[in-house]
């Protein structure tokens, strides 16, 4: 493993990340066991947060609809590409986007120990020559990426 600290991305316009993202890949989690069709969406709210609603298919492209909602908080003094995403109370996660498309087409999301990783695209199907860039930069980050897993998304 990388002893590097992980580097996110300078800043982040919010406005422009929220949306809808679709999951191209990720570490595989327990929480995620069965998915197909990972999508998730991000709206800013008025009160200040970001309300994150996470959805995908369950065991099948065509299976049952899996969704969670929850709560994004900005770091102070991150260029809002640090963020503590909160689905049960008390708990958060880092949620920290080190990688991000100029136009806001991709981005990757990873937490500081490098356990957890996220591909993100605004269109199910990533190019790629552009995926093959991320895992390059990824690999300089320190990241393990053989034990990325493709979401199957159609």
């Amino acid at each position: 493993m990388n002893a590097q600290p992980l580097k996110t991305v300078p800043y982040v316009v919010l406005a422009r990340y929220a949306g809808k993202w679709h999951e191209i890949a990720s570490y595989p989690q327990r929480f995620q066991k069965g998915c197909h069709k990972t999508t998730a969406e991000y709206t800013l709210s008025s009160k200040g947060f970001v309300i994150v609603e996470n959805r995908c298919n369950k065991d099948s492209v065509n299976g049952r609809e899996s969704y969670i909602k929850g709560k994004a908080f900005v770091t102070r003094n991150s260029g809002n590409a640090k963020l503590k995403v909160q689905f049960f109370w008390p708990f958060r996660g880092k949620y920290w986007i080190i990688n991000l498309a100029d136009d806001y087409s991709y981005a990757v999301v990873g937490h500081p120990n490098r356990k957890y990783l996220w591909i993100l695209c605004r269109k199910p199907i990533m190019d790629e020559t552009i995926y093959n860039g991320i895992l390059s930069r990824l690999k300089e980050k320190g990241f393990d990426v053989l034990s990325l897993q493709k979401t199957i998304q159609e």
